[in-house]
């Protein structure tokens, strides 16, 4: 699911996630798949989920981002990482446009990209740690379908990621259709929590905070 224009479908579970959000899915999951990093949302209020396909380029270097090209299925997130994150450019429009044409609906780019008014235009949605345009090398060949990891969350071919103003949650293949049930409850609980504060109530009073504090006066 995404804000961009895009005609290719998405099942339920993915449109489950995409609407629940990155905090919503890492709070329903107990906490866990949060990428941990700043990251730029390119394209003001995109919201994207899907399956990854990853690259683990080789240090400073875009020859993985060209084959991985050849590997992108409709409906996938590119992720792109490096061994160390640096700001280097991954990816500019050329590179993008054959990701949008290949089916990508999304990117996460742990590096920089660049040519940054013209990926806007393009509307793909992009989030990347950085944006400069330093180049990358072209010399040494990447690793498509490689676990990489971002801030702290590990990333599988397969995986969903999650994208939106929040940043980035994954949740393991195996795991969706549960997440998919806890995010429904959480949304459920989180919907009957908001009326009681629209009525008036207040979270100091309704979780105890209060009787807490003034006890310990």
């Amino acid at each position: 699911m995404s804000t961009s224009t895009s005609t290719t479908p998405t099942s339920p579970a993915v449109e489950t996630l995409a609407a629940a959000g990155a905090a919503t899915v890492y709070e329903a999951r107990g906490r866990q798949g949060l990428v941990d990093v700043d990251l730029i949302q390119l394209v003001p209020g995109s919201r994207v989920a899907g399956p990854a396909r990853t690259v683990l380029c080789a240090q400073d270097d875009n020859r993985g981002v060209h084959e991985l090209c050849a590997h992108i299925q409709p409906g996938d997130i590119a992720v792109l990482a490096m061994p160390e994150a640096r700001p280097v450019a991954l990816i500019g429009d050329l590179l993008v446009t054959q990701l949008q044409v290949a089916g990508a609906v999304g990117i996460l780019c742990d590096a920089s990209v660049r040519d940054v008014e013209e990926l806007r235009g393009m509307g793909i949605p992009i989030w990347t740690r950085w944006v400069r345009a330093h180049g990358a090398g072209k010399s040494t060949r990447g690793v498509v379908g490689a676990a990489v990891e971002i801030g702290g969350a590990t990333i599988r071919t397969g995986d969903i990621v999650v994208l939106d103003a929040d940043g980035a949650a994954v949740v393991p293949a195996e795991a969706v259709d549960e997440a998919v049930e806890l995010v429904r409850a959480r949304e459920q609980k989180e919907a009957g929590l908001r009326e009681r504060w629209r009525a008036g109530e207040q979270s100091y009073d309704a979780y105890g905070f209060r009787s807490e504090d003034e006890g310990a006066d």
